[in-house]
């Protein structure tokens, strides 16, 4: 495929084709297309075909061409593409695959990958980030901190045939299809100094449900002082809610940035949940997911494990603006 497209250069730069149309036409770099004619010029037809493969070095590579790629693998890939792969790549600036590879290596582009990110425009985002691991670093004494969210929507999921256990050389198994018996909403409060959870299940997650888990969160405590961690939840800041706080005064809400729920220590303790408890598993029933949760609670409350902190706030309000600079150099 190789030796066809540079001949239909050559046959093409005959005709009088621009290399411009002809680029556009065989989806390859102007500098690709100069380089085939060069080839042709130099060697003839002898000079089209296909060169040893084995034993290239990227260091061989012109630099204007390592360039070319360079900046080929940090652009938008073609239109239809999602991104650039060494086989698109290579064909643009008329390399072999496996030296593109090398050259993406040596540079540590990875094309392939994509990951997520998402920052807080919250204005007020250094005063929180400051409060919130202030809480975590430099605990009031004599009080609790507390980091308190929900997790919602967990799905009581029955598979349509048992699992196939695990045995040597093959994994657990079970089927794709399941029966849908209905969710619930799980509210947690980890206490940050120890590790302690105080939860409860729900059917659903209304700002009734989440002061119905307040009180019982603070009867627990008595009138300790508790300095409660929370995310930006509706739920979390209705009239209802703020008039059982002003009802309080030993209870205090702090709440994390918009969009930097990571922030909130419980979400760790949820993940954790998630692996070790509910995923690969089987409810024939609301109940009896209610009762596997239940379980698992328990069996954490008898060995906690509390999360260190460990990021002080002024590296995480520096990161953030970072991202924010780097993000407004890739708009403009």
């Amino acid at each position: 495929a190789g030796v066809v497209r540079r001949a239909r250069v050559v046959l093409w730069s005959a005709d009088g084709l621009s290399g411009a149309e002809i680029a556009r036409r065989l989806t390859l770099s102007p500098e690709a297309v100069s380089r085939i004619r060069h080839r042709f010029r130099t060697g003839g037809v002898a000079g089209l075909a296909e060169q040893p493969k084995s034993g290239r070095k990227d260091n061989k590579v012109p630099p204007d061409v390592v360039e070319r790629v360079l900046q080929l693998a940090m652009s938008p890939p073609p239109t239809g593409r999602s991104r650039w792969t060494t086989r698109l790549l290579a064909k643009a600036v008329d390399l072999t695959s496996g030296c593109i590879s090398k050259l993406l290596r040596k540079h540590k582009l990875k094309p392939h990958l994509v990951r997520t990110y998402k920052v807080s425009n919250d204005p007020n985002f250094a005063a929180k980030v400051e409060d919130v691991v202030g809480l975590y670093l430099a605990p009031p004494v004599n009080a609790i901190v507390l980091s308190v969210d929900e997790k919602t929507s967990i799905q009581a999921l029955e598979r349509t045939q048992l699992p196939l256990p695990l045995r040597t050389g093959r994994a657990m198994r079970h089927t794709h299809d399941y029966k849908r018996h209905g969710v619930l909403d799980l509210y947690a409060a980890l206490e940050v100094a120890t590790g302690q959870v105080t939860h409860e299940l729900r059917d659903q997650h209304t700002a009734r449900d989440f002061l119905s888990f307040m009180k019982k969160v603070r009867r627990r405590y008595g009138d300790r002082e508790l300095h409660v961690i929370l995310d930006n939840s509706s739920t979390h800041g209705t009239p209802e809610v703020l008039a059982w706080l002003r009802a309080h005064p030993t209870v205090h809400f702090h709440y994390t940035p918009t969009s930097a729920s990571w922030l909130n220590q419980v979400e760790g303790f949820f993940g954790i949940l998630g692996k070790q408890s509910l995923s690969a598993t089987n409810f024939p029933s609301k109940r009896a997911l209610r009762d596997h949760i239940a379980a698992y609670m328990k069996a954490w409350n008898r060995n906690p494990t509390p999360f260190q902190w460990t990021k002080p706030a002024d590296a995480i309000i520096k990161s953030r603006k970072r991202m924010l600079d780097r993000t407004s150099r890739a708009v403009h």
